[in-house]
């Protein structure tokens, strides 16, 4: 990269968008072009974080495509049921796309084209086949109703239903006292996606809680990877000179699935570099870094996938849920510490120890 070629990200989803924005505010004299192939910025997704997963200082890279955010959420399993005392924000993929054209210059981004050469690559996942992945699969519709839902605050697991294809949990958004996101989500070893099927049960589910639709808003369906283990060097082999984020990159929780925290301190990242030309190097030893940090997550994840049957897989977050809220919170922002780590393993083994054992050394 030469001191005037611009500095091309190629994908414009969450990673290659809040990259643009930082360097935009923070680098205003390093050109850049940021190229996306579909018509849009951001996809069309809903993107949630807690207030513990994004730094305060870092905050106003996302602040802008915040939706809504609530003071509290609540979980629900068959043995358990809290509401927890920490903030929750949700984020719309149509602020994130309002916000590249309001803060970038048209010579900055272009849309419905191919770059000819990446320099960042935030094109999605890819060489997925080096790690060993469960998947995390959902539909969301977002229906305007006939009455008011009564919800004041989100539901971000609600495992007291059918536990079909793995770990089920059904998610709600209350973004108005008559608009209601409801998404249903599977933690399974396969990563098929039936719309159709899962739609189905998104309108029992509403109709099981008493909410009748008026009508369908907006419908939004994705499947992410979960890190049980693999070969991260096969994954992202030394020498491969073009630096990645997102997906991409293996920049997402382990367990969770969330990339926007990373999303957010990895644009960070790159916009205070002083050499450009360092990317590669720098970034794959940013994502082998976490890789080793969050071996945790990806323990865990064995335990969730194969020390179960399917019908049992709830009962692991269940145990997780006993525990206090800033646990809890350091656990979605990928932060736990040692005392951590032995607080969510204590207690009684919520899956046969035998089983547990065999899946977290397999």
């Amino acid at each position: 990269m030469s001191g005037r070629e611009p500095l091309v990200i190629a994908g414009g989803g969450l990673a290659g968008c809040l990259t643009a924005l930082a360097l935009a505010k923070l680098r205003p004299e390093v050109p850049f072009l940021l190229v996306e192939q579909g018509e849009t910025f951001g996809g069309n997704h809903i993107w949630s974080f807690f207030d513990a997963d994004v730094a305060t200082e870092d905050r106003w890279l996302v602040e802008p495509m915040i939706a809504k955010s609530w003071d509290s959420y609540d979980v629900r399993f068959p043995a358990r049921a809290r509401t927890l005392p920490t903030r929750y924000n949700s984020t719309r993929s149509n602020l994130l796309g309002r916000l590249v054209r309001e803060r970038l210059r048209p010579d900055q981004y272009r849309l419905g084209a191919t770059a000819d050469r990446i320099d960042i690559d935030a094109r999605g996942a890819a060489n997925l086949d080096a790690l060993d992945l469960g998947w995390q699969k959902f539909v969301g519709r977002e229906y305007r109703l006939d009455r008011p839902h009564g919800l004041d605050r989100p539901i971000v697991m609600d495992a007291c239903v059918d536990q079909a294809d793995g770990y089920r949990f059904v998610y709600c958004l209350p973004f108005a006292e008559d608009r209601l996101l409801i998404e249903d989500t599977y933690y399974s070893t396969d990563p098929a996606l039936d719309r159709a099927e899962i739609g189905a049960r998104i309108e029992a589910y509403a109709d099981s809680r008493g909410w009748r639709p008026a009508a369908l808003e907006k419908e939004e369906a994705g499947v992410l990877p979960v890190a049980m283990g693999g070969d991260f060097d096969a994954f992202w082999p030394e020498g491969d000179w073009t630096a990645r984020i997102g997906l991409r990159g293996a920049f997402f929780h382990p367990t969770t699935g969330y990339s926007l925290p990373d999303a957010v301190r990895i644009a960070l990242l790159i916009a205070r570099q002083g050499d450009f030309s360092s990317l590669p190097t720098l970034l794959r030893a940013e994502a082998k870094r976490l890789w080793t940090a969050r071996g945790f997550y990806r323990l865990l994840d064995k335990m969730l996938f194969r020390a179960a049957p399917p019908a049992e897989r709830y009962r692991v977050l269940e145990h997780f849920y006993r525990l206090p809220p800033d646990v809890v919170e350091r656990f979605y922002a990928a932060q736990s510490t040692l005392a951590d780590k032995a607080r969510i393993l204590s207690g009684k083994p919520p899956v046969p120890i035998g089983r547990a054992l065999k899946a977290l050394v397999a």
